[in-house]
């Protein structure tokens, strides 16, 4: 049997921009620039709702913020 190297875990740096080009980090607010429907539902996120101590992720929806996962292109820093 082949014996498999361990390999190092590097962590990956998210670089994550607002829609107007300003970086993200985590711990940062954020503000909605448009009315955003819910799939699945019949709830809608007004523009101007603030999410506080967002998180970046991985992924197509790239800020988590606490309930729910956003893409970063409808949010702006606070």
């Amino acid at each position: 049997m082949k014996q498999l190297k361990r390999m190092k875990r590097v962590p990956l740096l998210l670089i994550v921009k607002d829609s107007n080009g300003n970086l993200l980090a985590d711990g940062d607010d954020v503000l909605l620039i448009k009315d955003l429907k819910l799939k699945g539902s019949s709830e809608v996120l007004k523009k101007g709702t603030k999410f506080k101590n967002i998180r970046l992720v991985n992924g197509d929806h790239n800020v988590d913020c606490g309930k729910i996962m956003l893409k970063s292109e409808f949010l702006k820093k606070a």
